[in-house]
């Protein structure tokens, strides 16, 4: 940024350090409103169990069903979730109940994910809780580790939830690119779902429909895709959590699968959503940072959230780790198969009702190529040889120095070129959602 002109520093979320970068003061910042941390969490939660939304407090559906077996979900690793604040304060309930650790099962809800590391279940659970309870992986394409729960159409969900006595979904709920927000019902589908169904659930007519995107239920059909399979069986109870910008818990929404979940929604939809007057000639976003940001698959989601504040002509500058690299190996094929030729892609899968894991991604991608093309969305990554960044459809970023110093030259380069820009600033990339001025 030029000496003589007037500054603001701000930290971007990349990896687990995060960037810091300088713009110029005129630049708009796009953050939610404060939110503020539960200063006694363990409580606060605590209190949310004995006192849930829309159902009998958890001490008392345990007492009254009396469940031999107990299955309680968590995220994978790609979701920030307080899972020890929360399995701690459930597993204290339980055992009040008279149900044993050796009764309870914890299952990772990996959808089409890759299968957790056995220092990942540490890292998702603590030591204490990994040596208490088993814990185990949702496996989508093992149709031994299925079971299935509908016929028409057909929808299998990991046995070892099916068969249990009490069903508990945990989850986080935060902006979600397509499905209005995550938790909830996600922490069924696609968390525990067959390929097939997963598969369903993301298939082209359902992607492209415009009202699958940030903040809306209202005829969502991913939303009511998810929403269905997971009603099929049942789910006997939820927490879902909400954090703040260190990744502290700053609400738990707990009780009956829907009315728990839209509760919290709503509340974090008024944290997460921040107006802005008009589109932006340059914003500068990111992919969420540490653990979302370690795939480029997940960091998708960042070029996609800033949609509304785009005209034709913004360029959009998305920062982001990939220090697992592109993503599953069905993804990566498709962009190595594809690599800039977006039209081309889109027009593929609509012709083709085999839907291919992950093509969802690469769908989502193109709806920002759509409004700006390739060339304006100008990617910066570390981790990526420049090579390969070429074919994922995206305009990377050259030259020398760290994914900060090139990101800093181009910014600086940028206001020097156009000092009457209009900028925007994304600090938490998809965490924020975006929302024009009436």
């Amino acid at each position: 940024m030029p000496a003589t002109q007037p500054h603001k520093s701000l930290q971007l979320l990349y990896g687990k350090a995060g960037m810091s970068i300088t713009v110029p003061d005129s630049a708009v910042v796009l953050e939610g409103a404060t939110i503020p941390p539960l200063t006694d969490a363990d409580a606060v939660l605590r209190d949310a169990l004995a006192a849930p939304i829309g159902c009998d407090p958890l001490s008392e559906l345990l007492a009254r069903k009396r469940p031999k077996s107990v299955a309680i979900t968590i995220s994978d690793i790609t979701r920030p979730v307080p899972n020890q604040v929360i399995m701690s304060n459930l597993l204290r309930v339980i055992n009040d109940a008279g149900i044993a650790d050796e009764q309870v099962v914890i299952i990772v809800g990996t959808g089409m994910h890759r299968p957790s590391t056995p220092q990942e279940k540490v890292e998702l659970l603590g030591c204490d809780i990994v040596a208490r309870c088993e814990v185990i992986d949702h496996r989508a394409e093992d149709p031994a580790t299925l079971k299935l729960v509908s016929d028409d159409p057909p929808v299998s969900l990991c046995a070892r939830f099916v068969d249990v006595d009490f069903r508990i979904v945990t989850g986080l709920i935060e902006p979600h690119f397509m499905a209005g927000y995550s938790g909830g019902r996600k922490g069924v589908c696609p968390a525990l779902a067959d390929k097939p169904t997963v598969q369903r659930f993301h298939n082209y007519t359902q992607i492209a429909d415009p009202r699958s995107t940030t903040d809306n239920f209202d005829g969502n059909p991913v939303h009511a895709e998810s929403l269905r399979v997971a009603t099929l069986l049942g789910v006997d109870f939820i927490v879902n959590v909400a954090i703040d910008r260190q990744r502290r818990p700053a609400g738990f929404y707990c009780g009956q699968l829907e009315q728990a979940h839209l509760a919290g929604c709503a509340q974090v939809g008024q944290w997460t959503s921040v107006n802005f007057d008009r589109p932006f000639d340059l914003i500068i976003t990111n992919g969420g940072g540490y653990p979302l940001d370690q795939t480029f698959y997940q960091s998708v989601k960042g070029m996609v959230t800033p949609l509304a504040a785009m005209h034709e002509q913004t360029i959009v500058l998305v920062v982001s780790h990939c220090g697992e690299g592109i993503g599953s190996p069905q993804y990566t094929d498709i962009m190595m198969r594809w690599g800039s030729d977006w039209r081309g892609f889109l027009q593929h899968i609509a012709s083709n009702h085999d839907v291919v894991k992950d093509q969802w991604q690469y769908q989502m991608h193109a709806r920002t190529l759509e409004r700006i093309g390739v060339d304006r969305l100008r990617f910066i990554c570390d981790a990526l040889d420049i090579c390969t960044q070429h074919n994922l459809a995206v305009n990377p970023v050259e030259g020398d120095g760290s994914a900060a110093m090139r990101t800093q030259r181009f910014i600086d380069r940028f206001v020097s070129d156009h000092p009457a820009a209009h900028v925007g600033v994304i600090p938490e990339g998809p965490y924020i959602n975006p929302v024009p001025l009436a």
